[in-house]
């Protein structure tokens, strides 16, 4: 009985260490891509060993550390997702038996831990840290910038925690509420996590719908546009003589570079499809959001909610399986990316756009902190849209207004709506006219490739003709003539 208890604990012992080391390795990669992000962007300073290099220093680990949270944040759904898919598929396969709900429920509680201790505490002194010279009259040095950091914390925690105490007082006025003020840490700290996560969910809810129509414009600056019979030596020519009056014609210039060194079929090929990608899978979230709404007026069980069961590969949960399963990941990753664009676009943010080798350390806090409510709110976010049916766990499906069938039946209403209402207005007759001409140009290129092969080719000769009123209007005219070859053919 003694030995079995013993095995018993070894087993539990190199669990704990398995799961430790896990969570580690994972920590250790997202901090790795968040230093080369965060490197990328911070404008260069002089590497000196002086006072403000040690402080920008530890501002930029703890923006660093902040980051990888956030990252961490974002694959809680997907990793928990496809382990559930995996656990089905092989159920008793040795090598992956490191993947259990105990290492799950870990990942989640871990990253809402962090993420509170990133969000209260790291972010706020990083920044009171970068802007503390020391209290006059006390010497100049680390000691006491750390000094009144500390003080400016502990008077930012009062401010917080006494609206916190009169906020839920007003909500709920009852004697329990009102002498809960003792219980720092099971009532008020989930609270504040609560209204920031609420804060965080409307954030994204004025974001994404923006970030989903901006991705059109995103794209189609990033990619090369397909063309007919298009002189591209002549621009570059004509773009080249102006280049020393305008800076901008500058960028044009390469950019006309960058579409003639482009190959035929990212000419062609790639910016429709791209395009055709991005307008399937906004109509499918948008799609899943209709039918989420649905399933909340039929259904109770389509309500988010948490889960503390620690099986995981019991059932699937999506209706499709794997195919589904991956649709899933997809779409809270293009929800994530469209969020983030959506955030930088609007007016109110665009202080906070970073750019490279050019931001300072108080931006890339500001960023930090934007990143990291938006990625703490995908989780709560896709499952309250029901973009998945993966129940939260850990303390993110702790949160009150989950529970509030109002605010959920609201959310899931605005978003749809938000949402067709941007790409509407984006998705113009210009932007349709521009898409069905490039589903054309494909057409013409496939049948221009097939026509290599008999005897007739083609030359095209374009003209450019300007307006006789307006010297600023002008259109392109092409002629095609057929040209036959007369290769002799051995018999």
């Amino acid at each position: 009985m003694e030995e079995d208890d013993v095995t018993i604990r070894e087993q539990n012992f190199h669990s704990q260490v398995r799961e430790y080391i896990i969570c580690f390795l994972l920590f250790a990669v997202l901090y790795i891509v968040s230093y080369c992000i965060i490197t990328r962007y911070k404008r260069k300073t002089d590497d000196q060993e002086d006072e403000d290099a040690v402080v920008n220093r530890i501002s930029l680990y703890m923006c660093t550390f902040t980051l990888a949270m956030s990252g961490g944040a974002v694959l809680l759904l997907p990793f928990s997702i496809i382990s559930n898919e995996i656990l089905l598929s092989f159920p008793r396969n040795y090598y992956i038996q490191w993947l259990n709900g105990s290492l799950i429920h870990g990942l989640w509680n871990l990253v809402s831990l962090f993420s509170n201790l990133c969000l209260f505490v790291l972010m706020p002194f990083a920044y009171f840290f970068l802007e503390s010279e020391g209290f006059a009259g006390s010497k100049k040095g680390i000691k006491s910038r750390v000094l009144e950091t500390f003080v400016m914390l502990f008077l930012l925690g009062l401010l917080i925690l006494g609206i916190v105490w009169v906020a839920s007082a007003l909500i709920d006025n009852d004697a329990a509420s009102m002498e809960s003020l003792y219980d720092l840490w099971e009532f008020y700290l989930p609270y504040l996590y609560s209204c920031i996560s609420l804060m965080g969910g409307l954030l994204l809810l004025m974001c994404t719908p923006v970030g989903l129509s901006r991705m059109f414009t995103v794209m189609g600056q990033l990619l090369v546009k397909p063309t007919i019979l298009e002189d591209l030596d002549e621009q570059i020519y004509c773009v080249t003589l102006q280049e020393e009056a305008l800076q901008r014609r500058l960028n044009g210039r390469l950019f006309v570079q960058r579409r003639k060194k482009a190959s035929a079929w990212e000419k062609n090929l790639l910016y429709p499809i791209v395009m055709l990608i991005l307008l399937t899978g906004t109509t499918i979230s948008v799609l899943l959001v209709a039918l989420n709404i649905l399933y909340l007026l039929v259904d109770e069980t389509a309500m988010p909610k948490g889960s503390t069961d620690r099986g995981l590969g019991n059932t699937s949960l999506s209706t499709f399986g794997v195919v589904q399963a991956v649709v899933e990941i997809v779409l809270m990753f293009y929800l994530m990316v469209s969020s983030v664009v959506g955030f930088y676009s609007l007016r109110v943010f665009e202080g906070l756009t970073p750019r490279k080798d050019d931001t300072t350390m108080t931006t890339i806090i500001g960023c930090c902190v934007s990143i990291l409510v938006l990625s703490s709110a995908l989780p709560v976010m896709s499952r309250t849209l029901g973009i998945t049916r993966f129940d939260l766990l850990g303390d993110f499906g702790r949160f009150n207004w989950l529970g509030n069938f109002y605010i959920v039946l609201s959310y899931n209403l605005l978003f749809a709506v938000v949402t067709t209402l941007c790409l509407v207005r984006k998705f113009t007759s210009a932007i349709r006219e521009e898409l069905l001409k490039a589903l054309g140009n494909i057409f013409i290129f496939i049948y221009s490739c097939s026509c290599q092969t008999k005897w007739q080719s083609y030359s095209g000769v374009c003209q450019t003709i300007r307006h006789p009123e307006n010297r600023f209007s002008h259109k392109i005219v092409c002629s095609v003539r057929p040209v036959w070859r007369t290769n002799s053919i051995e018999r």
